[in-house]
Order: C-alpha cells, then sequence, then structure tokens
C-alpha cells in the first residue's frame, strides 16, 4: 500500500486482532492510525478488504484517526456505527468519520472495497472534510441502478490511478475522491434496521450518560471516557446529550463534580484538597477556582455557610429538559 499501512500500536496487544490503543495510557476504545512511515509517502490507500488487512473487518467496536470509505459489493451481515446497526445489501457505500466507532457483525462473504485517507489528503478541497464528517453522520448510502454504476466506476479508477501511479496521480485521486464525495451527499442514507429492542435512540444514549455521571467514577471521567465506556463516538454523544437535554457532555461533567464537592464539602471532614482529589483535581488551587467560577462563592465559603450562599444545582432530569428553542 505504498508504505501506508493500519498497524498495531503499544498496548493492548491482547485485542482481537492486534488491536491497537491509540494513545499511551487509555486502555479504552481501541484506536487505529493510518501510519505513513516515510516523509513523502501518501497520506492515502485503497484495496480489497484482504489486501488492507483484517483490521478493515475487525468484528470489535474501535475508532479510527483517519477517515475510511467503504464499497460494499458483497457479503451478509451488519455494520455497525454509533450502536446502529446496518444490514448488507450490497451494493451499499458507508463512511467513518475519525473518531466514530464501528465494527462488523455475523459477516460472512465480504467483498468490496476499503479507502483510507487522512485529513491531509484533502488539501485540494478542504469543504470535503465537512462533508466527509456529514456522511458519517448518515454513513450507510444506498447504491441504485445508475448511482451504483457511478460509484462502482469511481471506486475502479482510484483503484486503478493508486496502482498504476503515473504522472499526476495524486491530484487525480483528490479529483476522483472529491466527486465520490459530493455525489455521495446525493444518495439517500439507509436507515437502521435494528428491531426496537436493540436500537438505541439518543434519548437513551443521554439517559445512559445522566446514569453513568450519577456513579462515584463517573464524573471523574473526561467526555472522551464516558463515550468510549458507552461504546459511542465523542460526536454521537455530544448529539445525542445536546438533542435530549439542551446542554453538553462537558455542562454535565462540571456540573456532576461541582454536585458531588458540595455534598463532600458539607457532608464530611475532608480538606479541601482531599475533597479537591475525590473530584478529579490534582492541584486543589485550581479546584478552588473551578468551584468559584461554577458556584460563585469558594470551597470553604460554601462550607462555613452550610450551603446556603448558593442553590445545589442538580443534575436535571432527561424528562424534563427543556424544549430546544
Amino acid at each position: 500500500m505504498r508504505g501506508t499501512t493500519v498497524l498495531p500500536g503499544e498496548g493492548n496487544s491482547g485485542l482481537p486482532g492486534g488491536g491497537s490503543s491509540g494513545s499511551p495510557g487509555d486502555p479504552g476504545m481501541p484506536t487505529h492510525r493510518l501510519e505513513v512511515p516515510m516523509p513523502n509517502t501518501l497520506p492515502f490507500a485503497i484495496g480489497t478488504f484482504d489486501t488492507i488487512g483484517p483490521m478493515s473487518r475487525a468484528s470489535f467496536p474501535h475508532r479510527h484517526t483517519f477517515h475510511e470509505i467503504v464499497h460494499v459489493t458483497g457479503g451478509t451481515g451488519e455494520h455497525v456505527v454509533d450502536l446502529a446497526h446496518f444490514p448488507l445489501r450490497p451494493p451499499n457505500l458507508c463512511f467513518i468519520a475519525p473518531g466514530q466507532v464501528h465494527h462488523w457483525e455475523n459477516v460472512t462473504s465480504l467483498e468490496g472495497s476499503v479507502i483510507l485517507f487522512t485529513d491531509d489528503f484533502l488539501l485540494d478541497h478542504p469543504a470535503d472534510i465537512r462533508a466527509l464528517r456529514e456522511h458519517g453522520r448518515r454513513s450507510w448510502l444506498e447504491l441504485r441502478d445508475d448511482a451504483a454504476d457511478k460509484a462502482a466506476r469511481l471506486v475502479a479508477d482510484l483503484d486503478g490511478e493508486y496502482r498504476a501511479g503515473a504522472d499526476g496521480f495524486e491530484s487525480v485521486l483528490r479529483a476522483l475522491l472529491h466527486v465520490l464525495v459530493v455525489r455521495a451527499a446525493r444518495l439517500p442514507a439507509r436507515q437502521s434496521q435494528d428491531p426496537p429492542s436493540r436500537r438505541t435512540r439518543p434519548g437513551s444514549v443521554a439517559a445512559k450518560f445522566v446514569t453513568l455521571l450519577g456513579t462515584p467514577e463517573g464524573s471523574l471521567q473526561s467526555v472522551r471516557a464516558c463515550a468510549q465506556h458507552l461504546g459511542v463516538s465523542e460526536s454521537y454523544l455530544s448529539d445525542a446529550v445536546k438533542t435530549t437535554t439542551g446542554r453538553t457532555p462537558g455542562e454535565l461533567i462540571r456540573q456532576a463534580r461541582v454536585h458531588e464537592a458540595k455534598r463532600l464539602l458539607l457532608r464530611t471532614e475532608l480538606s479541601v484538597r482531599q475533597v479537591a482529589g475525590r473530584v478529579g483535581f490534582a492541584d486543589p488551587a485550581y479546584f478552588c477556582r473551578f468551584f468559584r467560577r461554577e458556584t460563585g462563592a469558594s470551597p470553604g465559603n460554601f462550607r462555613r455557610g452550610g450551603g446556603d450562599i448558593h442553590h445545589d444545582h442538580r443534575l436535571e432530569s432527561i424528562a424534563r429538559a427543556r424544549p430546544r428553542a
């Protein structure tokens, strides 16, 4: 693949298929990167599921740091993107944006092409970066009749240009990819066909997120860690929580930390330094600034006032979320 490979990383070596962790100390969702070993190597690759490698059909949830477009021409089973299940009914075109969580389930005889590339490859068409992330939100596209023929020809041309490597092939690849992205925007999305018992709606994800924040360790986690715990991408979690509650996951995490800090200040004899550590702050001074910003009072004043200085704002119920304007 012209020196461009999806490589297993440092850690999580026991994961199925040689999974890799995206960053040191991150034992959560395996993250895979498009590694370019030489300075002038093209950050682009295209091939079959076999030539790209076993990670292209991984059956365990994972995410990428790069874009992936899958042109499915054969096979049975399901592709799962951010908990939505899409039955394979070839031909299909699938877009996975960086950070999205996906995997294949019960797949047999999977055939087609896989296209991998980074944002850097889209220098000629920067608007395609935004378009590709929008494609990732609807992910699974129908290919019928003329659309199927056009997509197949484009993918074949991309593969041919990449293999031949003739003069100017990089610009041709970028142009062909741009056409594929633009034409995909005209196609209807394939809706997830999960039965109701298996379908995970945004409200359900938001409710699970709020429940997670109510656990002792939940409010100590980052948005990314919460998304990994729930098995969705950060963008999907953000959209689900914002749509359901009108607030961002970060806002709710901060609110949960404040609530726990207030509880500890009023109900225990822990020092401010100890309270800071319990709610995830290694630096007590930073915790004091955070607490004052969120409540208008220092931790000491809040404790001395018995909690009467400011109201104890608890996590709002999903059911009582304010309607969006």
